[in-house]
């Protein structure tokens, strides 16, 4: 999502929107800014499908918080339903906090 530009015949304000929009854009279309944080993610030992919320294909994620033991990792390359969901596969059960993008 980029910064929307107004038509307007002020030099000024027209100035300040392509100053506005140089600055303001990468920061809007980078992917990480546009992600949601999923707290208190109960997964067990195992195959685990997530709903990631994000209403498009999931791009990326990252733990933010693991309250025991556990190496994760996903199957996100044979998830049939990227769009909707992160699969991550675990080898204990364990609480986390999930950043999706």
């Amino acid at each position: 999502m980029a910064l929307p530009r107004f038509q307007t015949d002020d030099q000024a304000l027209a100035l300040l929107q392509t100053s506005w929009a140089t600055e303001l854009n990468p920061l809007l279309t980078n992917v990480l800014s546009n992600g949601s944080l999923l707290k208190g993610v109960t997964l067990i030992n195992g195959a685990n499908v997530v709903n990631h919320k994000l209403g498009r294909k999931l791009q990326g994620w990252f733990l933010t918080r693991k309250r025991a033991s556990a190496d994760i990792y996903d199957t996100q390359d044979t998830n049939a339903t990227p769009a909707l969901t992160l699969t991550l596969n675990c080898s204990a059960a364990v609480t986390v906090d999930i950043y999706v993008f």
